[in-house]
C-alpha cells in the first residue's frame, strides 16, 4: 500500500537531525538548548560536521562566511535586469542557479570541494537576498562588511545602517530555530536532485523551488498576510471564527510530525512579545496570542514555526515578502549539510508509485475513437 505525501515512511538514514516524541535535535542537541545559547555560526558548523566548533574553528568559519560574502558582478547586474512583480523566492531560485556559472568548482565533486562550496552558498545567499531587495527599492547594492557576524551583515547590507544588538540576536535566534528539520520538502527534494550525482548547486535551487511553496515555507508570509488583514486584536475572534466556519486553513497552524507542538515556536513567542513590545506594535503579538488561543481552543492544532516568526521579522521592518528568502538563509545550513551526507553514501533515490490507472486498456486506431 502507498502513503499519501510519504507520510510516515523513512527514505533515508541521517545523523544530522532528528524529532522525536516531539523533541528536534540537531546532531543530538536539543533546539531548545541550542536556542539559548548557540549563534548560527555554531549551528552551522555543527551540522556540517556532527559537533560543535572549537574556538579557532567557529573562528576561522567565521572568517570564511565573511571572505566568501561577496556575489560577482554579473550576478547583480542579473538581479538588475529582472523584470518587477516577481517573488523573491523566485528571484533567488536563479540566483542561486547562476552562481553555479562562476564557481571554478562547480563540478568538482569531492568532500573538500563540496564543503567550500557549502561555504559559499551559506555565505552569498543572504546577499543575494539583500542586494535583491536594495535594488528593487532603487537602492544601492551594501556590500558584506568584513568584521561583522552572519545576522548582523544580512541586517546591515538589507538596510544600509548598522543594527542594533537585539535585532541581531533576534535574527540569529531565528536562523537557528530554521536551520535545518529532518527530511522536510525541501530538504528531500536536494537530497533526490543529488542522489542523481548531480553537483550541490542543482541540489539547492531545487531546495529552493520545494520551499517556495505556501504548504512549506512561504506559511510564514501567509501568517502576516492574515494579521494585516485583521488589523487589531478586536476584530481576530471573529474572523477566525468565519475562517473556521467556512472550513478554510489557518496558517501557520499544526504539523504533520509534531502532535503536541512545534517546540521551535515557544522561542519565536517570546521574541514576538518583546520585539513587537520594543517597536510600539505590540498588536502584532496580540493578535497572534488571540489567534493561537481560538484555533488551539476549537481544533486542537498549536503554532507552528512560521506562527510567531511572522509578527518578529515584521517587527525587524523585514517585509513580507522576505519572510521565506530568510528562511532559504537559514535552511541553507541544513540543506547543504543533508547534500554533503548524501554524497557520502549516496543511492539514486528512486521509490515506486502504486498505479491505480485503467487496467487491460488496448489502442483504438484514430478513425474509431
Amino acid at each position: 500500500m502507498s502513503a499519501k505525501g510519504l507520510e510516515g515512511i523513512v527514505a533515508a538514514q541521517s545523523s544530522i537531525s532528528s524529532i522525536i516524541d516531539g523533541v528536534l535535535t540537531y546532531a543530538g542537541i536539543n533546539i531548545d538548548e541550542l536556542a539559548e545559547n548557540a549563534s548560527f555560526e555554531e549551528v552551522v558548523y555543527l551540522l556540517w560536521h556532527g559537533r560543535l566548533p572549537k574556538a579557532n574553528e567557529l573562528s576561522q568559519l567565521k572568517k570564511d562566511l565573511a571572505e566568501n560574502a561577496a556575489i560577482p558582478e554579473d550576478v547583480i547586474t542579473l538581479l538588475k535586469t529582472i523584470p518587477e512583480g516577481n517573488h523573491p523566492m523566485a528571484v533567488l531560485r536563479t540566483a542561486i542557479s547562476a552562481l553555479a556559472l562562476y564557481d571554478p568548482e562547480a563540478q568538482d565533486m569531492s568532500r573538500e570541494a563540496n564543503l567550500r562550496k557549502a561555504t559559499r552558498l551559506q555565505a552569498k545567499v543572504a546577499t543575494v537576498v539583500a542586494a535583491y531587495h536594495r535594488i528593487r527599492q532603487g537602492k544601492e547594492v551594501v556590500a558584506p562588511h568584513a568584521e561583522f557576524g552572519y545576522a548582523q551583515n544580512f541586517l546591515y547590507m538589507l538596510n544600509g545602517e548598522e543594527p542594533d544588538q537585539i535585532a541581531i540576536d533576534a535574527l540569529d535566534t531565528a536562523l537557528v530555530l530554521h536551520a535545518d528539520h529532518e527530511l522536510n520538502a525541501s530538504t528531500f527534494a536536494a537530497r533526490v536532485t543529488v542522489a542523481t550525482l548531480s553537483d550541490i548547486y542543482s541540489g539547492i535551487t531545487s531546495a529552493i523551488g520545494a520551499l517556495k511553496g505556501p504548504l512549506h515555507g512561504g506559511a510564514n508570509e501567509a501568517v502576516m498576510a492574515m494579521l494585516e488583514e485583521i488589523k487589531d486584536p478586536g476584530n481576530a475572534e471573529s474572523y477566525i471564527r468565519n475562517k473556521l466556519a467556512n472550513k478554510e486553513k489557518i496558517m501557520g497552524f499544526g504539523h504533520r510530525v509534531y502532535k503536541d507542538g512545534d517546540p521551535r515556536a515557544k522561542h519565536l513567542r517570546k521574541m514576538s512579545e518583546k520585539l513587537t513590545k520594543l517597536t510600539g506594535q505590540p498588536q502584532w503579538y496580540e493578535m497572534s496570542v488571540k489567534i493561537d488561543e481560538l484555533v488551539t481552543a476549537e481544533k486542537g492544532l498549536k503554532p507552528n514555526v512560521d506562527f510567531y516568526s511572522a509578527s518578529v521579522y515584521h517587527s525587524l521592518g523585514i517585509p513580507r515578502d522576505l519572510f521565506t528568502p530568510i528562511f532559504a538563509i537559514s535552511r541553507m545550513s541544513g540543506w547543504t549539510a543533508h547534500i554533503l551526507e548524501q554524497y557520502e553514501n549516496n543511492r539514486l533515490i528512486r521509490p515506486r508509485a502504486e498505479y491505480v490507472g485503467p487496467v487491460n486498456a488496448h489502442y483504438v486506431p484514430l478513425e474509431e475513437r
